[in-house]
């Protein structure tokens, strides 16, 4: 490890395969959503080429040099990478530095999950940081190093592995809309060939050849290869390369594993809001126009018991799934825009996930009291459904918080006499089981006679409004009315003399009829506030839970989402129409206690969890210590594994060496462990020939060696100034000899050469100690040999079709 200053061609070595690379990096453009991977991508590259030559410069071993690379890492990756979780953007923190082992392992699975373009999480740029930062190291430091010691075309072609490594990840990890990606290969590929054909070229051969008049052709030559490179990539590119709907990239083939929906069916909260709540100030807000709803949950599945959220079961179609949001929300299928509606809103009486909106969210922003931002742990925990518009924040929303939203509104509905040729829209919607068969019979007995979807659709919206009552189940309706919208109480609202219910039970009525006449419905719980007539939308409005609705969608080719709102208005039950109790003799069973509770809480509220889970991993342990555990685990398993593997391999080949049944076999085996734990040193690959000549060569070899720096052994003292030729001589007579070897001469063989390989580690310095532990003799000389034989292949100067080198 010299300290002499690079050459030249050793900075051009150096900084070429960094300019590839930073090719590959830009492929990224159309993952992120704003520039910042680009800082982080550029500045990775650069602090690991900084740190591989600062530690050649030191130089430092492979230890050490991995040590000042990790602090190097650390040290500038907040401010290149995470600079929001940087104090003053540049110095790190616990955050930043807890960021960058945290991306650097599960970065690639979010890039790949999040919606493209991508902006949170933070960490998720530490992905191109990260990965430039390893190419960076490993690539600079083999061209400082490693390269100048043999320059051969073989050895610096293994130097655009990794830039092409990083080429190939951000196509893996882009979107169906590459960035620029003939450009960017063409570019590539031109650079590349220009490099690995000019490289070897000294200043000496470009005076020869200018002198010859031979430059002139060769710089010719080149460009007409890169010439040709450039159309036939062009070509290529327009005629092979595939429609952006059939390209590969990870994200489509990889399934959001984000499951944010872990609280109770928003529908059974409903009589909360309309009993409990009802004179409560819900939300206030500013923005609301006459008729319109505002929207917290869409349920498009139905167990019996409740309709809930399906779209984590059902990630296509209708149903869509709740996705970490980039910087920008997705456009919702299946909807007509009608226009954009902004209002802000004010949490009052209200401590649930979903966040109400006009429509299909657009942008959103949320702040706590006093205007102060919730930060990016609040952001990070916003998931959104496009198809569906529910938009949830899994830490739930507290009084005071104020909601920004924009948001499309779906276009009005056409007239029924438009809707009569058109069906409904071929969607596929969260599972529907254990429909009651008296709503079966009642949607076919109220379809009646209609032949279209939406007149049967209507049927059954005005037979639920006009023949059923409202009762919320209060004290003070004529008839009382249970909760609930399971399959009993579906079959109670149809059994009796008369249909009562409250908002809850008829849009569930109505949904499961549409559904058991194959029609996509789906439920849809919010607010209906009443707005007057020209009143001025900047207004705030109070909306309290006498507010809260519930009603049914209906999907419509080309048309989208057409409401229906089945809920009756009249309460007062005709006095021969109000079901009385049958009464009927009881056998006499002890009462249980009275109740102290209110006579209007006839049911039991529904608590809904929406306190912050705590991260909690195996073994109790808190998230951020898993993480930094992996950070630190992973990278010692990619440096140590190999090690172990290549150990094993080493010790098997010893163990069978040894073993050998006949003891010629076994001293033979002594000296071929010699020449390839020798070759394992890096002493280098000995000529072939005999085991004198291999002798005679190594020892040249080994005179070079320095003297020990630490003190061997009594064996390897001895060893130390020896030569190999009296070992090679004594194998050669236990193997040739007539007379029968005994085990005990080849045992010391085997004696003296391990004494030897002894030695001679202890003349070596720690890097190269080190390095031995990841080489093995065979692999090695097998890669040899087949460089060997490529560039055996390729004509040289002077020879037939040959070139200039």
């Amino acid at each position: 490890m010299s300290r002499a200053p690079m050459s030249f061609r050793t900075w051009v070595d150096v900084v070429v395969p960094l300019l590839l690379a930073m090719i590959g990096v830009v492929g990224l453009a159309s993952s992120y959503h704003d520039l910042g991977w680009l800082l982080a991508g550029a500045g990775g590259l650069v602090v690991g080429a900084g740190a591989a030559l600062a530690a050649r410069a030191l130089r430092f071993g492979v230890l050490l040099t991995v040590a000042l690379a990790l602090v190097a890492y650390l040290l500038f990756g907040s401010a290149l990478a995470v600079p929001e979780q940087a104090l003053a953007a540049v110095v790190p923190t616990l955050t930043s530095v807890q960021s960058l082992g945290v991306g650097a392992v599960w970065g690639w699975a979010d890039i790949l999950t999040l919606r493209a373009p991508v902006d949170l999480p933070d960490y998720v740029t530490v992905v191109p940081y990260a990965s430039a930062w390893v190419v960076g190291l490993v690539g600079s430091t083999l061209a400082a190093r490693w390269l100048p010691r043999r320059r051969t075309a073989a050895r610096a072609s293994l130097l655009v592995l990794g830039p092409a490594a990083l080429y190939v990840g951000s196509v893996l990890l882009g979107t169906q809309q590459p960035y620029y990606p003939g450009v960017r290969g063409v570019l590539f590929a031109a650079i590349a060939l220009v490099w690995l054909g000019w490289r070897g070229t000294t200043g000496e051969q470009i005076r020869v050849e200018r002198r010859r008049g031979t430059l002139g052709r060769r710089v010719t030559g080149t460009a007409i290869v890169i010439g040709a490179a450039v159309v036939l990539g062009a070509v290529s590119g327009s005629v092979l390369v595939p429609p952006p709907q059939d390209r590969f990239v990870l994200r489509e083939k990889v399934e959001p594993p984000f499951q944010p929906i872990d609280v109770a069916s928003p529908l059974s909260g409903f009589r909360r809001y309309s009993k409990i709540d009802a004179n409560r100030t819900i939300f206030t807000v500013r923005g609301l126009k006459p008729d319109e709803r505002l929207r917290l949950a869409t349920m498009d599945g139905y167990d019996g018991h409740v309709w809930d959220v399906a779209g984590a079961q059902v990630a296509s179609g209708g149903s869509g799934s709740f996705e970490l949001v980039g910087g920008a929300y997705p456009a919702p299928p299946l909807v007509r825009p009608g226009g954009r509606q902004t209002l802000t809103i004010t949490v009052g009486d209200y401590d649930d996930v979903w966040i109400p909106t006009p429509g299909y969210t657009q942008a959103l922003t949320v702040t706590g009291p006093g205007g102060a931002g919730l930060g990016d742990a609040a952001r990070q925990s916003l998931r959104y459904n496009a198809a569906t518009g529910g938009t949830v924040l899994l830490g739930g929303l507290a009084r005071g918080d104020a909601v920004r939203i924009t948001a499309q509104t779906q276009r009005a509905a056409p007239d029924d006499d438009q809707l009569r040729s058109v069906p409904t829209a071929n969607v596929q919607l969260g599972p529907v089981t254990d429909i009651p068969d008296v709503v079966a019979a009642k949607a076919t007995e109220f379809a009646a006679s209609a032949k279209s979807a939406i007149g049967q659709l209507r049927n059954i919206e005005q037979t639920l409004h006009t023949k059923g009552y409202l009762s919320h189940g209060t004290s003070s309706d004529t008839v009382a009315s249970l909760a609930g919208h399971g399959a009993d109480r579906m079959e109670q609202l149809f059994s009796g003399n008369v249909m009562v219910g409250d908002d809850e039970q008829y849009a569930s009525a109505m949904a499961l009829m549409a559904r058991s006449l194959h029609y996509p419905a789906r439920v849809v719980f919010g607010f209906a506030p009443k707005v007057p007539d020209g009143a001025d939308p900047a207004t705030p409005r109070k909306i309290t839970g006498h507010d809260v609705s519930a009603w049914v969608e209906v999907a419509f080719q080309g048309v989208g989402w057409v409401p229906f709102y089945p809920t009756p208005t009249q309460t007062d039950v005709p006095q021969a129409l109000n079901p009385k109790p049958q009464t009927e003799p009881q056998p006499q069973v002890r009462q249980p206690p009275r109740s102290n509770s209110d006579e209007n809480d006839l049911v039991t509220n529904v608590k809904i969890d929406d306190g912050d889970k705590k991260d909690v991993s195996l073994f109790g342990l808190p998230g951020w210590v898993v993480a930094a555990g992996l950070g630190v685990l992973i990278p010692l398993a990619i440096v140590l594994l190999p090690a172990l593997v290549v150990a094993l391999f080493k010790a098997r080949r010893m163990r069978r060496r040894r073993a050998a049944a006949r003891a010629p076999d076994a001293a033979a085996g002594a000296w071929s462990e010699l020449v390839d734990r020798l070759d394992e040193l890096g002493i280098g690959p000995p000529p072939p020939g005999t085991r004198a000549r291999v002798a005679g060569a190594l020892d040249a070899r080994l005179r070079e060696l320095p003297a020990a720096g630490r003190a061997p052994d009594a064996v390897g003292t001895a060893t130390a100034t020896a030569t190999l030729e009296p070992l090679a001589r004594r194998t050669d007579e236990l193997v040739f000899a007539a007379r029968p070897a005994t085990a005990a001469e080849a045992d010391a063989v085997w004696a003296e050469a391990l004494a030897v390989i002894q030695s001679t580690e202890h003349r070596l310095s720690r890097g190269r100690r080190v390095l031995r532990r990841y080489r093995l003799s065979s692999l090695t000389g097998w890669a040899r040999r087949m460089a060997a034989r490529g560039l055996a292949a390729v004509p040289r100067t002077g020879e037939p079709g040959g070139g200039a080198r």
